[in-house]
């Protein structure tokens, strides 16, 4: 009598494995545009609102439409499977991915009233790098020499757009090193998306980072003294429709895609962000665009096409199933 060996589930999904299609660059191109419409909407809202305020209404507004979004979704159409459970464990992951963001948000908003604009952008724009040595560290994910070339080369675009108003100086020192803590923040907060898109919806994610954020923000706005609401009508224009273009739609498509690529590829593609800001402020308000920029723009361009076509950003490669595959061979629960 033989036996057919049948493989787990989880496993058996992982060697399904598809290639990347533009349907899935697009999506993530579709974030990042969302996302650096944000700066637009702070310029746009600057005379109403603080930084504190303004990521306070963002997170709040945001909680609102993805609560109603979920209620909605469930009634219409109820989950094929039983959601995950919260575990202790999840719940800690849940609240530190959601402090990391907030964190990276506040910094960063300081950082810029201690620093020049150029410096900040400078030194938050290295996220890809502590993402890609996170997830070496303690993702066990490799990226090839591709992938490090072409996160060079963009990297090196976008500090080519910041190098032109740079300052080396001992003033900025504190700003600098807020913006840098930024970075590390946003690095650590893609890894804990990645790793809880592997149990949790994208909106499930964005929906406790939204609610979380509100809490957590409140009190900073109410020490700092800023309005907690805006006070005009075009105010509440620019903060409901920046917490649903850049906190629902672009974070959630950001969330998405961690699903489907490595974070270190997603934070290489967010080096687009301060380019794609320039070009919205080129249009909005006149702001001259250099040459430089230009040239910066074709060398992130560059840099995210060799990282793309690496093999370092896809997380559903046949040889880690069937590296996996030997490993759960081996186990326990598969003899007899």
């Amino acid at each position: 009598m033989t036996h057919q060996l049948r493989l787990p589930q989880k496993l058996e999904q992982k060697l399904e494995w598809q290639p990347i299609t533009f349907i899935d660059l697009t999506t993530l191109l579709l974030a990042i545009f969302a996302l650096s419409s944000a700066a637009i909407f702070i310029r746009l809202n600057e005379e109403s609102l603080g930084p504190n305020s303004t990521i306070f209404n963002r997170f709040w507004v945001g909680a609102i439409v993805l609560g109603v979004g979920q209620v909605i979704t469930m009634r219409r159409q109820p989950p094929a499977v039983a959601p995950q459970p919260f575990t202790g464990q999840t719940l800690l992951l849940l609240i530190a991915m959601s402090c990391t963001f907030v964190g990276t948000l506040l910094m960063w908003a300081w950082s810029l009233t201690q620093t020049g604009v150029a410096n900040s952008n400078l030194f938050h724009n290295v996220t890809p790098l502590f993402t890609t040595i996170g997830g070496w560290l303690f993702l066990r994910q490799r990226f090839d020499n591709r992938f490090l070339v072409g996160m060079a080369l963009a990297l090196g675009g976008a500090g080519l757009i910041a190098a032109q108003d740079w300052q080396v100086s001992g003033e900025h020192f504190v700003g600098d090193a807020a913006a840098i803590g930024s970075a590390v923040l946003s690095a650590a907060n893609l890894m804990l998306v990645e790793h809880l898109r592997t149990r949790f919806s994208a909106s499930t994610i964005l929906l406790w980072c939204s609610a979380i954020g509100s809490v957590l923000t409140l009190p900073i706005v109410l020490l700092t003294g800023e309005p907690v609401f805006p006070n005009s009508g075009s105010g509440w224009i620019c903060v409901i429709a920046m917490s649903v273009i850049c906190q629902v739609i672009g974070q959630s498509l950001q969330a998405h895609n961690l699903k489907r690529f490595s974070a270190g590829f997603v934070a290489v593609f967010l080096l687009l962000d301060p380019i794609l800001t320039a070009i919205f402020a080129w249009i909005i308000f006149a702001e001259q665009i250099s040459v430089a920029s230009g040239l910066a723009f074709g060398l992130v361009l560059i840099g995210i096409y060799l990282a793309k076509s690496s093999q370092g950003i896809d997380k559903e490669r046949q040889d880690d199933a069937l590296l996996n595959l030997t490993s759960e061979l081996a186990s326990p629960s598969l003899k007899g």
